[in-house]
């Protein structure tokens, strides 16, 4: 499993390489503190779309920015560990920004995938795919499960 797990420069030339050989990267990107079914189900119809699959995954600080100073419940490093062990990704690598522009510019994949609740709005993750040739596409999302919901579950059950 840690062997999936790459820096930004070990997941720059294996993408590299990944193109040479004619294959398609595809990548996603998210938090993913708390992995549910509905995770994995977005993941394993992600995967499908190409030969090697890269997870982007935000780091803790990117997290708190994002979700507040309460997360994420599993540090980077676990989360990390957690989505390699999944069959259908092939590479997990952490970045520290709030969106994965810039790591997608570095890595230049064929394809991002976003969940279907983006679909018809604006991302800037499109811009990006569309300046290195490449393309968005849309996963179906798993109605009713989040790690927001989980936790609220949780901290209601404690109360």
């Amino acid at each position: 499993m840690k062997t999936k797990i790459k820096s930004r420069e070990e997941l720059i030339q294996i993408v590299r390489a990944t193109h040479e050989k004619g294959k398609t990267v595809v990548a996603t990107s998210g938090c993913f503190d708390i992995l549910h079914a509905g995770h994995v189900t977005y993941l394993g119809e992600a995967a499908s779309k190409g030969d090697v699959f890269v997870l982007l995954l935000n780091s803790d600080s990117s997290v708190r920015a994002l979700k507040g100073n309460t997360r994420p419940i599993i540090p980077e490093t676990e989360r990390a560990i957690v989505i390699a062990a999944l069959e259908c990704v092939d590479y997990v690598c952490i970045f520290n920004e709030l969106t994965p522009e810039s790591i997608l510019n570095d890595i230049k994949p064929d394809v991002f995938v976003k969940g279907g609740d983006y679909r018809g709005k604006e991302i800037p993750e499109m811009k990006i795919m569309e300046n290195l040739g490449g393309h968005v596409e849309y996963v179906s999302m798993v109605e009713g499960w989040s790690s927001t919901k989980i936790i609220e579950k949780l901290r209601k059950q404690n109360t």
